[in-house]
């Protein structure tokens, strides 16, 4: 932050804080902190110091995290294809860099190309494989850390084989968790269209028919109620729809933020059968992500550090934040995971079995299988009480809008012709 006097006054300006990833002139990559005013600043700073910018990011004053370069995003899809082919390149005797070069003629997406093509300049500049991927910022840290380790053993078709596989199943996992929330998804909209249509439309236009009903009783309770909602959201939607769009923006946004990310992620986590069925999801990935660099040849520390780091829920990854100080303590994982207290005790305890018999990349894969089988279980029993809540639910809400339209013309017959007292 820094002072400026305009009109005899003191105005302070807030430095914005950017996070850059660069290679110095040495070749190696280094993540350093610039304050600068704009992103334009920081960019001829390091372009005039000699750095080769990778990736920018920036913060503004109020703390809300902000892309100051777009990063190109490459399909799951595309992505696994690419480590197949790869895979299959290096065992048959393909060196890495024409590996990448004939990758990058024959893909079929234009993001992966451009990726790949800085890639391969990169590597004919000396830089390694995974220091290259590493570089770009796009890729999860648990491929590179996958890619160092298989280097180092000299085993980088193995590594990368075991890494597709364990893409495999995520992708598999995903696609299933999409497909199972479709169709509930889909009924929630189709019937809150249905309902925002009768009472935007179908009861205002029926007020003119009420007044002209005029029996002993009055409207029906029921309908006095409706049709005060209805009317009254009909005759203000202009000023009512602005104002429920910002608050589902200030919400989204609020959402983004740390607080409210970890707030709704806490949430979430209480709802019963939800709640039970991302703990399994998660324990599942983060096993399964540990084994596959564990089978790298990557240490526990260092793989728990980089699995821990790509849990989506961020009350869980915050629980787990506890578990690596303890194993650089000396201490086991099973006791960093108990401490943590977010596991299910099954799995901690197959944890256990697997540090104490020196088979804990072994019992890690079948934490992982178990634990995806029991998520598809829980899955299908979330989507099988999901549907009918949210028929019953709209359908009772339709109801009591048609039992509103309806009752008065009931009872409007049922004192006499038209509704006129004799």
């Amino acid at each position: 932050m820094f002072a400026v006097w305009e009109n005899g006054c003191k105005i302070l300006i807030a430095m914005a804080e950017f996070i850059c990833r660069v290679g110095t002139p040495s070749g190696e990559i280094v993540t350093k902190v610039i304050e600068a005013e704009a992103l334009e600043e920081v960019r001829k700073r390091l372009e005039s110091d000699g750095y080769k910018i990778f990736r920018i990011e920036g913060s503004d004053t109020n703390g809300f995290l902000f892309k100051a370069l777009k990063k190109p995003r490459i399909k799951q899809s595309d992505f696994l294809l690419f480590n197949q082919q790869l895979s299959a390149l290096l065992r048959a005797g393909i060196p890495v860099l024409q590996s990448i070069s004939l990758l990058r003629k024959r893909s079929q997406s234009a993001v992966l190309r451009s990726v790949l093509a800085d890639i391969e300049e990169k590597i004919r500049n000396g830089f390694a494989l995974s220091t290259a991927f590493e570089s770009v910022g796009i890729f999860p840290k648990i491929y590179t850390a996958s890619l160092l380790a298989g280097e180092k053993s000299g085993a980088l078709d193995d590594v990368l084989m075991r890494y597709v596989n364990y893409l495999k199943r995520s992708v598999s996992v995903s696609r299933k968790i999409r497909s199972a929330f479709t169709y509930p998804i889909f009924l929630l909209i189709a019937a809150s269209f249905m309902i925002a249509f009768l009472t935007l439309y179908v009861v205002p236009r029926m007020s003119d028919l009420f007044k002209g009903l005029s029996t002993s009783k009055g409207l029906p309770t029921v309908t006095i109620i409706v049709l005060t909602i209805s009317t009254t959201i009909a005759k203000n939607i202009f000023w009512i729809a602005p104002l429920l769009v910002t608050s589902a923006l200030l919400f989204y946004f609020w959402l983004r933020t740390p607080k409210g990310k970890l707030f709704f992620d806490a949430l979430l986590l209480k709802i019963p059968l939800l709640g039970n069925l991302i703990r399994q999801i998660t324990t599942a990935q983060l096993a399964r992500s540990m084994a596959t660099l564990l089978a790298g040849g990557v240490t526990v520390p260092d793989s728990w550090e980089i699995a821990s780091a790509s849990i989506t829920n961020s009350e869980l990854r915050r629980r787990s934040e506890l578990v690596l100080p303890m194993i650089r303590e000396g201490k086991t994982l099973t006791e960093g995971l108990e401490k943590a207290n977010w596991m299910p005790e099954l799995a901690v305890d197959m944890i256990g079995i697997g540090e104490k018999s020196g088979s804990l990349r072994e019992m890690l894969d079948e934490v992982a299988n178990f634990y995806d089988a029991e998520s598809e279980v829980r899955l299908e029993q979330l989507t099988t009480l999901l549907e009918p809540a949210i028929l019953v639910l709209m359908a009772g809400i339709v109801a009591i809008i048609l039992l509103a339209v309806y009752m008065p013309i009931i009872q409007a017959i049922s004192s006499g012709p038209f509704g006129v007292r004799r």
